[in-house]
């Protein structure tokens, strides 16, 4: 690009000169100054409060109303970003964060991250950037082969995967790959009498996702759990659910079973529904975003029993595999329900390769064409560390986490509310008499995030308000779960003080 012509610039204004937005050499620089700053924030990011203290609107009231006409220099921008943007950051990556699932990450993704945005390929075909195609073919019977997935959902069997943005996105293109094969034996007509199902502890994009996908909300059934069932589906109350659609004249579609709910890391038991959605002929998908990972461990592995009996399978590496967002893994058994619902195919991306139907074009199996080199990172994870040091740190989160449950038992002023499965305890202080106990919890988790020092998040399920404690920062040690706990038990007594 040329530079700006001087003499349209006002008199006072600076010369700018010749604008060149990738200069090799300027990039190596600036990049390094970049790492060095990520790398610093890693070194100290103990020492900024995990959840932000800014109120609303603190940003408008610091930032210039318009862009700078002229350019600002790497060194201002960065000490506006430690001055402005930092303490409006809630910090995901600190060892005390304890919300949510923590976001796990690791250098070697980083590096995968970093060659993925340096090379910018933008692969929706095959020939746009083979390698993108087929290194995440790879990469994806990789790990099923880690997670001793049976070869119906590998490329080197009869399925294949593909990574997703999100667990949404998995979900949806599996509702809609459900609802093309349904409707072409019932008819376009019939969509009104599709019915989809989940647990009411399946994510809240359960219903947001039938939604999109046209199925009628009076047609999206959340079946009721109980603290009998740990908060997982009970195979009984559902096939009633589905023979009760039946004998209406519906026809039961989705079923999405869960391993690892957000409230409480419950779980499906997979064999089970499977049993009743292959009687009934209903598409099977299991969520897997969180606990998923852990199934490379052979202690887990049994969460898994029943697998080849679904449809398909998704994972969310992000949540647990070290993966920086966003990562999500789809394993389909039948990949051409997929291609025969999300096939597009423009003059403009026609290729040899493509029309010879010997390629996989993944723009066929997403929402979206466009798409990151998205393998890189996941390659870069299990080349750098194998599976040893994955399933190494997998056991480690668990062990903290069951280090502190352990605290919390010990402590007869509190209790675990649900059976902890894997790095999630969820706990509350009891109630006694004359105490009001969700409002004592409540009080306890303000108390407990106000002070910087950590961030939880609490949920209600069974009518139950409980605090949640889930282990999996990439920094976290076991010092700071013994440290989190000290501080709870601190708060703890202030709080019954104060009822």
């Amino acid at each position: 690009m040329g530079s700006i012509d001087s003499t349209n610039v006002a008199p006072s204004t600076p010369s700018i000169a010749e604008f060149k937005p990738l200069d090799a050499e300027e990039f190596r620089k600036e990049a390094h100054r970049m790492v060095d700053f990520i790398a610093d924030y890693y070194k100290n990011v103990e020492n900024y409060p995990v959840l932000s203290q800014v109120e609303p609107g603190y940003l408008r009231e610091r930032l210039p109303e318009n862009a700078p006409y002229l350019p600002e220099s790497l060194d201002m921008i960065i000490n506006d970003i430690q001055k402005d943007i930092m303490p409006g950051m809630t910090n995901w990556m600190s060892p005390n964060f304890y919300a949510f699932f923590p976001a796990t990450v690791s250098s070697a993704a980083f590096l995968g991250e970093m060659l993925s945005t340096a090379l910018n390929s933008v692969g929706f075909t095959w020939i746009s950037s083979p390698a993108a195609t087929e290194l995440e073919m790879i990469v994806m019977d990789w790990f099923a082969q880690m997670l001793k997935l049976p070869k119906s959902f590998m490329f080197s069997g009869t399925g294949g995967g593909v990574i997703q943005n999100t667990t949404s996105e998995s979900i949806l293109c599996t509702i809609i790959a459900a609802r093309e094969r349904a409707l072409d034996k019932l008819g376009q007509d019939n969509i009104g009498k599709l019915v989809c199902y989940g647990s009411d502890q399946t994510h809240t994009m359960f219903p947001k996702t039938c939604r999109l996908a046209g199925i009628f909300p009076s047609n999206i059934r959340l079946v009721p759990t109980t603290a009998e069932t740990d908060f997982s589906i009970a195979p009984e109350v559902l096939r009633k659910m589905v023979e009760a659609d039946v004998a209406a004249g519906l026809t039961p579609l989705f079923l999405c079973a869960t391993l690892g709910t957000t409230s409480t890391t419950a779980t499906d038991p997979v064999n089970a529904l499977a049993e009743i959605a292959n009687e009934f002929d209903i598409w099977i998908h299991v969520d897997a975003a969180y606990a998923g990972s852990a199934c490379i461990c052979p202690e887990f592995r049994h969460y898994l029993d029943g697998i080849e009996r679904v449809d398909s399978l998704s994972i969310s590496p992000h949540k647990w595999f070290l993966a920086y967002l966003d990562c999500t893994c789809l394993w389909v058994k039948k990949p051409q329900l997929l291609l025969r619902a999300l096939t597009t195919n423009p003059e403009y991306l026609k290729n040899k390769q493509s029309e010879l139907d010997k390629v996989v074009d993944f723009k066929n199996w997403q929402i979206a064409t466009g798409r990151k080199f998205r393998a890189l990172k996941l390659w870069f994870i299990l080349r750098s560390y194998g599976v040893a040091n994955l399933q190494s740190h997998i056991r480690s989160d668990v062990a903290m986490a069951k280090m502190f449950e352990g605290f919390v038992r010990s402590d007869p002023r509190f209790e675990v509310v649900v059976p902890r499965a894997f790095s999630l305890v969820c706990f509350r202080l009891k109630p006694f008499p004359g105490s009001d106990v969700e409002a004592l919890n409540k009080k306890l988790l303000d108390k407990l995030n106000s002070t910087g020092r950590v961030y939880m998040t609490h949920t209600i399920v069974g009518g139950i308000y409980m605090l949640r404690l889930a282990v999996g920062s990439s920094l976290t040690e076991e010092r700071h779960v013994r440290a989190v706990w000290e501080l709870i038990k601190e708060l703890a007594n202030d709080s019954l003080k104060e009822a």
